[in-house]
């Protein structure tokens, strides 16, 4: 009632006065992006084989439920696994070794109900980028998988990659940086649009590649606004009693983004880990 009355007052004398208006460009969505290597299906590892962890990757999935899931060394059969236990996601991504069906995926899931896809693609971690090929000194073919998707309520683009670095070579490791930079430039048209880069990088936070990317975006654990929840490292090597102390998954957002939170999960059931890596969790506001 006293602010009426003061408006009236000021109409009274003459006075103009403005009301700003909302500023719909600057709408935010959040959504949770979950990164996680689920360890290929090797049918050597005994009782820490595929068959015994899917039910507990795909419970863990579901109750942590992420908007956007980036996942590693996914062959085939665990894709689809996944996909008839996540029906609500879409999928983007191709195996390695022929960009088909062949070798280990680098795929993202999407929720449907969230985002709807935009356009997608992949690239390989190599000179010849546009082809499956191994780059320089790397041990083995690695790939990057893109999708653009959009929020269907707010309709703000986000751009997601994940990828999946060489254990070995380290031309490759600072090579795949480069590339990965050049390509996230290109295809959010310089920076134009939200983004965020997922994968294992299979390297320390000291490593060079590591200071590289992240000198070009953030390191989501970092600017997270909480503090980060969980254990430090990310490898647990499906060694329950080993200290989790070896970081090499990770989560990079462009630059001013918020993290509202970060955490690695440690999930386990009976002392056994559902993966010999932890699944790394960012909510993200854009």
């Amino acid at each position: 009632m006293k602010v009426r009355i003061a408006s009236f007052m000021l109409a009274l004398l003459g006075v103009t006065f403005f009301i700003p208006k909302a500023k719909a460009n600057i709408i935010k969505t959040s959504s949770r992006i979950m990164t996680y290597n689920i360890r290929y299906d090797n049918p050597n590892d005994g009782e820490q084989s595929w068959s015994h962890r899917k039910d507990g990757i795909l419970a863990l999935i579901k109750y942590h439920d992420p908007q956007i899931l980036c996942v590693q060394e996914a062959l085939n059969s665990q894709v689809k696994d996944l996909k008839s236990g996540l029906d609500h996601y879409g999928f983007v991504g191709v195996g390695r070794d022929d960009g088909q069906e062949n070798g280990e995926y680098a795929g993202i899931f999407y929720d449907k109900d969230k985002y709807s896809r935009v356009e997608d693609g992949h690239f390989w971690l190599s000179a010849t980028s546009n082809k499956a090929s191994i780059g320089w000194d790397a041990a083995c073919i690695r790939i990057c998988t893109w999708v653009k998707l959009r929020d269907k309520m707010t309709r703000k683009l986000l751009v997601v990659f994940n990828t999946h670095f060489d254990h070995v070579g380290k031309k490759a490791q600072s090579e795949s940086a480069k590339l990965i930079v050049s390509k996230i430039r290109e295809l959010t048209e310089q920076g134009k649009y939200s983004y965020v880069l997922t994968g294992d990088f299979n390297m320390e936070p000291q490593a060079n590649a590591i200071q590289y990317l992240s000198k070009k975006y953030d390191d989501a654990k970092k600017v997270s606004y909480t503090k980060p929840y969980g254990p430090n490292g990310t490898f647990n090597r499906f060694d329950f009693n080993h200290p989790l102390d070896s970081r090499i998954d990770y989560i990079f957002v462009k630059e001013g983004l918020e993290v509202e939170h970060y955490a690695v999960l440690s999930d386990s059931k009976d002392l056994h880990y559902y993966s010999d890596h932890l699944p790394v969790v960012i909510d993200l506001r854009y």
